[in-house]
This record gives C-alpha cells, sequence and structure tokens, in this order.
C-alpha cells in the first residue's frame, strides 16, 4: 500500500475508513444541491448533541483568553479540574475517585490512544463486543495489538458476558475493552455482569478498560453505573463532549489504576504536551451548580426523544430489539425493508432526506441489517424525519 509513491506502514493495512464520517460527508454533499432546497436534508447520523457548552463554559473560557490562561498545563491536566471530575464522581455516582488518579486528555480518542499504547503490545489479543464503536477496535490495531469482536446478541444486550469473556481468552489475550452505554446501541452492562467480567479478567491478568462517555447520559440505574465501583484497577475513559455537550473543544479524561499514571503522563508529554488550556479552564464551570442542574435538563430532554422515537420507529417496521437505556442511539434492525443497510441508507438519504448510518463501520456479525439512528436532534426534527420515512416506507 502506498499513497503518491511513498510506501505506507503496514499498519494502515488494518486501519479501515470511518465510513460514518464518509457516509456523513455524502449526505452534507447531498444536502446542499438543489434537491434539497424544499426539504432540507434531516441528520440522524452523527452522534453529536444539538446542545452546545454551558453558557457558564462558554464564559470561563471567554475569560480564559481575555487573562492569558493559555499557556501550557501539567501534561496530566489542572489539578483544579481534575478534583472537580473527582468530586463528580462521588456526588453522582457514588464513588470516591482520587483526583491523583485522573488524566485529563485531548479528547476521548486521545485517552483510548494513551491506555492502548500503555498497555498493547504487538499481536497482544483485546476483546471487543460485536457491534461496537470502530474506532475502539482502530486504537488497538494502532497500537500493533489484534481487535477481536465477539459477537454479542439482542438477548445480551448487544454487551460481552463474563462467561463470553472466558470461553474466548486465549494465551495471546491482554485485556478488554467494553463500552457502556454503548455507541451505536445506546445500551449498557448490567452492573452485575460488569463485576464478573471484571473478576474474570482480572483472574487472568488482564486489564478491563470501559469507555464511559455516556455514563452522565443514563436514563435508569443500570447505566448510571460507574465500572469504577468495581475497584481500582478499572481503567475508565470519559469525555467532555457527549453530556457536558464539549465537542469541538476536544477534552476528555482518564481514569487509572496507580501505578498507570506515571507510564501514560510520560506518554502524554511526548505525544501532545498537554491537554487545550482553554478548553479545561473552561470545563471546570461544567460542574457549577447552574451549569449540572441544564445537563440534567438535557438528559431529560434525551430520554424524552428516546421515548418517542423508538415506538415510531418499531411502528414502521423498523425494529429496535433493545430499548436504549442510555447515550442518544437506536440500533435499528432495517430487514423487514432491506438485507443491505447501506443501501437502505441511501435510499432514504435521497427520498425522505433524512440521514442515517449503515451498520458497517460497527461490527462484521450482522451489522449489514443494521442502521444507527441518532436522536440528539431537536424534537421538532424527529418527529418531521419520522412522517418522512413513513412516507417512503
Amino acid at each position: 500500500m502506498s499513497s503518491a509513491g511513498v510506501p505506507l506502514a503496514r499498519r494502515m493495512q488494518h486501519i479501515e475508513p470511518f465510513y460514518v464520517l464518509e457516509f456523513a460527508k455524502a449526505a452534507a454533499e447531498l444536502a446542499r444541491s438543489p434537491q434539497c432546497a424544499d426539504t432540507p436534508m434531516i441528520f440522524l447520523n452523527i452522534g453529536e448533541p444539538d446542545f452546545t457548552a454551558a453558557p457558564a463554559v462558554r464564559e470561563a473560557g471567554e475569560r480564559a483568553m481575555r487573562t492569558g490562561q493559555t499557556q501550557y498545563t501539567e501534561a496530566t491536566g489542572l489539578l483544579a479540574l481534575r478534583a472537580c471530575i473527582s468530586r463528580w464522581y462521588a456526588q453522582r455516582f457514588g464513588v470516591e475517585v482520587d483526583a491523583q488518579r485522573i488524566v485529563v486528555t485531548a479528547g476521548a480518542s486521545a485517552a483510548l490512544q494513551l491506555a492502548c499504547l500503555a498497555l498493547v503490545d504487538r499481536d497482544d489479543e483485546v476483546l471487543l463486543p460485536d457491534p461496537s464503536y470502530p474506532c475502539n477496535r482502530h486504537f488497538v490495531a494502532a497500537a500493533e495489538g489484534v481487535p477481536v469482536l465477539l459477537p454479542a446478541s439482542a438477548q445480551q444486550r448487544f454487551q460481552l458476558s463474563a462467561e463470553g469473556v472466558c470461553r474466548a481468552w486465549s494465551a495471546r489475550t491482554r485485556g478488554v475493552l467494553l463500552a457502556t452505554p454503548s455507541n451505536p446501541t445506546g445500551t449498557s452492562i448490567e452492573p452485575a455482569e460488569m463485576a464478573r467480567i471484571i473478576q474474570a479478567v482480572s483472574e487472568r491478568s488482564g486489564f478491563t478498560m470501559v469507555d464511559e462517555i455516556y455514563l452522565g447520559l443514563g436514563f435508569d440505574d443500570r447505566s448510571g453505573h460507574s465500572a469504577l465501583a468495581h475497584g481500582t484497577e478499572v481503567i475508565s475513559i470519559n469525555s467532555f463532549s457527549k453530556y457536558f455537550s464539549m465537542t469541538g473543544w476536544r477534552l476528555g479524561w482518564l481514569v487509572l489504576p496507580e501505578a498507570l499514571v506515571g507510564p501514560v503522563e510520560r506518554l502524554a508529554q511526548n505525544l501532545y504536551i498537554c491537554p487545550s488550556t482553554i478548553a479545561q479552564h473552561a470545563a471546570i464551570a461544567c460542574f457549577e451548580p447552574d451549569s449540572l442542574a441544564l445537563y440534567e435538563q438535557r438528559r431529560t430532554e434525551f430520554q424524552r426523544r428516546r421515548d418517542f422515537l423508538v415506538p415510531a420507529l418499531r411502528a414502521l417496521g423498523l425494529d429496535v430489539p433493545v430499548m436504549p437505556d442510555g447515550a442518544f442511539y437506536a440500533w435499528v434492525d432495517c430487514s423487514a425493508h432491506s438485507s443491505d443497510s447501506w443501501a437502505f441508507c441511501v435510499d432514504m438519504m435521497q427520498r425522505a432526506h433524512v440521514a442515517m448510518t449503515p451498520g458497517r463501520d460497527f461490527g462484521r456479525h450482522g451489522s449489514e441489517r443494521f442502521v444507527r439512528v441518532s436522536f440528539a436532534s431537536s424534537m421538532a426534527q424527529l418527529q418531521t424525519a419520522v412522517q418522512r420515512l413513513a412516507a417512503c416506507l
């Protein structure tokens, strides 16, 4: 494989295109065409809240720029921000997390990259559910590890089980990479099952890495439960993008076992020096009472949207096998209308002017039947999208 005659590294053979974004580009291009002049495209394909950062957060960012708080911070992030995150875990989830175990990162993507680089050697296997967020397996591949996708059925809530982990574990397995609530399914791992998975992995001297970037957007006790409640050896990845509506600010964090903080800090120092200073000062305002109250109102609104959209899709023959209990996605089986979700999404994009995401990115076992639908758009847009889909289907 090469680019303009320059040979590419072999690892690039394992990094597939991010079809979510490729499809989004096609939808955006169609949206700009005369075909959509009278019926603008409705985008239910990208996982980005229609809300922006809270007013106090925007003001804090502006204040940081005005007062010159723009120089490097420590690679692990501002201690004041780490302390805020620590208090949030205690107040919201009842989990005590020492601020020294928290590493602020340049988005959750950087957190995943740092964790994988610190823990995964060449040819190490890491177990993931299928379906799952595609970039997670690519972080493993970029560290020269081998992502192993384990089919997860609707009966398993599209999540791994302790039994499945034990069955798939081999001499080359290094750990598991879970996500709860999950992208693309919006489903969470039952707390008792999470405890069993963590125990099984620990008994095999492996690591448990949990993507919890939708943790704040849970709609019941199951999805509002942090894996950090199960001990200090769990590695948790989180983000300011989803619950805190700061997508473009590119800020996230890791919670690490104490022994991993130093190695991860060393990697961060070399890879990007520190996260955005302005974003960090702004993020401190996320934890002000008015901001937290606003985020909870938004969480309730996402739940209201879910409660409208899922029954409406089911009424159209678009089955949602498992009701999402968190995040803002529904994992939709379109096989009653098409055996190819890519073709189905193209058809609905062109005829209904509704953009959804085909399942191709998210797995290799049955994902061709599924579509990811985001309910991060306004209720008015969701209602219009359903009306258009109904007219076509």
